[in-house]
């Protein structure tokens, strides 16, 4: 054996020196990164002093009081700690939570950007269109799409609305006949993206017996599901270490179906339009939907839309008009369904202003005040997006004098703010008549389509949808509750039930 090789200054001995100083630059790098996050922590303790909290883990922070059910623990802290409260999810990160109107305001009324960390993750699937923009694209896009919300632009869709919901009725009477116990969120859903394919995308034929159609649906509901679980997730939200994960490759697979479905709509519209030459005329026709707007919109520079551009903004749309209002119908359904007083009201004023329904257009829908009132006080309840987030982008003081510094991220709990005794007397009753017409309440109590320049530009789509929906259903069914299955509301993206929404249906003669 050579010596070269025994030797402590050979190649072993270069291959061990090399070993130690990259173990020592290891540890020193682990060093830093625990510092970082040592300081980033106090730092958070500093910022949020002012406002108390249910003691946390070092580590695991709040993770075991919301383990069973989020929202009911979020209640809980609104009683004990009215306006706001911080909630840890782990060492070295927490939010704000927010539930008083007063704040609300405050934070709504300024520029602040989306949360990046918690909408970031949603960027595979919707991509970077209207709700995830921030700043100038965020106003440039806003001010392009809001043409395709103005009311000459609606009026056309009520018919579009009552067209899918009759479908839909039509196969809850055929179960009704053989089952009268229906789980309805698995039917308002399709019928909502039934009714956006043929109002905002020109749909011809019905969604709500196409198969690919419902393959969509699953594959957003696998989407909010995954999402949910990610955010609460402290080792996934690396986006590459996320990919190889298993839930990393059923997010993405279920992605890819949204977009394939997104795609063939795109890629449907632009040759029917390019076959009928009618790419450069669309100004001028009788009807403009949503992706007509889209098609022949121009930015400042006078440049249309990217593909990418295109495709987010598609996916927006098609998410929240169809199952942001598929949640807020199916809960109003179960509010109605619970208070059978109230139902059989609605149904008496809507049996006066529509008969049998057949009639119903877009002048009814200023016509029904009780069934409205209604209507609002299921969303208080339910609201279909039970919270929303900012990252403060500079120092905020609420009217209290309490404060907060830049880049805390706050979160609005709209669920915890609808819920919120100091806001709302007696919060769990369904009462319509807070919203009788000429009550006083605070402008920033009452918030299902958000607030300030950022509230839901499809807020008045949604609205007509949920009347038409209700209207329809009442004229035609009468609800009661599954006593057997009462839903469990879960926040996951969009107010859902841990166990579906289960309705007995009873035709009407």
């Amino acid at each position: 054996m050579s010596a070269s090789v025994l030797s402590p200054s050979g190649p072993l001995a270069s291959v061990s020196g090399l070993l130690q100083v990259a173990s020592l630059l290891s540890l020193v790098l682990l060093l830093i990164k625990a510092a970082q996050l040592y300081l980033h922590r106090q730092w958070l303790l500093k910022a949020l002093q002012q406002f108390p909290c249910p003691p946390s883990h070092w580590l695991f922070g709040h993770s075991k009081e919301f383990q069973k059910n989020e929202l009911q623990q979020v209640l809980k802290w609104v009683e004990k700690f009215p306006t706001a409260s911080p909630r840890w999810f782990w060492g070295t990160k927490a939010i704000f939570v927010v539930y008083d109107p007063d704040y609300m305001k405050v934070v709504l009324g300024r520029s602040d950007p989306k949360a990046h960390g918690t909408y970031r993750l949603l960027a595979p699937w919707i991509g970077y269109g209207l709700l995830l923009l921030n700043g100038q694209p965020w106003f440039q896009h806003r001010r392009m799409l809001t043409p395709a919300f103005h009311y000459d632009i609606l009026k056309p869709y009520v018919g579009f609305m009552a067209d899918s919901v009759r479908v839909m009725l039509d196969k809850w009477q055929q179960l009704s006949g053989q089952n009268p116990r229906v789980e309805v969120f698995e039917y308002v859903s399709l019928m909502t993206l039934d009714s956006i394919m043929k109002s905002a995308f020109s749909h011809q034929g019905s969604v709500q017996t196409d198969r690919s159609s419902q393959s969509y649906i699953q594959a957003i509901e696998d989407i909010k599901n995954l999402f949910f679980s990610r955010v609460r997730n402290a080792f996934h939200q690396n986006d590459t270490v996320y990919s190889m994960t298993p839930s990393g490759r059923r997010y993405l697979r279920a992605c890819q179906v949204a977009h394939e479905h997104t795609d063939q709509v795109i890629r449907q519209r632009k040759a029917h339009l390019q076959k009928e030459g009618e790419l450069e005329k669309i100004s001028k026709k009788r009807h403009l939907d949503f992706l007509d707007i889209l098609l022949r919109a121009r930015m400042e520079n006078g440049d249309s839309l990217s593909d990418a551009d295109l495709r987010a903004e598609v996916d927006t749309f098609m998410f929240e008009g169809h199952d942001t209002t598929a949640s807020g119908i199916s809960w109003i359904l179960y509010a109605l369904a619970t208070h059978p007083e109230h139902q059989q009201r609605c149904r008496e004023e809507l049996q006066g202003l529509l008969g049998d329904g057949a009639s119903l257009s877009w002048d009814h829908l200023d016509q029904m005040p009780y069934t409205t009132m209604c209507i609002k006080e299921a969303l208080r309840l339910y609201p279909p997006v039970p919270g929303i987030s900012r990252e403060l982008s500079k120092p905020v003081t609420f009217p209290d004098g309490r404060s907060l510094p830049e880049g805390i991220t706050v979160s609005l709990s709209i669920y915890g703010l609808h819920h919120n005794p100091n806001v709302w007397p007696n919060p769990e009753v369904f009462d319509p008549s807070r919203f009788a017409p000429g009550t006083a309440r605070h402008s920033h109590a009452f918030l299902p389509f958000s607030g300030g320049s950022r509230n839901c530009i499809g807020k008045q789509f949604a609205m007509n949808e949920m009347k038409v929906a209700v209207a329809l259903t009442l004229l035609h069914f009468k609800l009661a509750p599954d006593p057997s299955r009462v839903p469990v509301p879960n926040a996951k993206v969009v107010l859902m039930s841990a166990n579906g929404i289960h309705l007995r249906l009873t035709k009407l003669q």
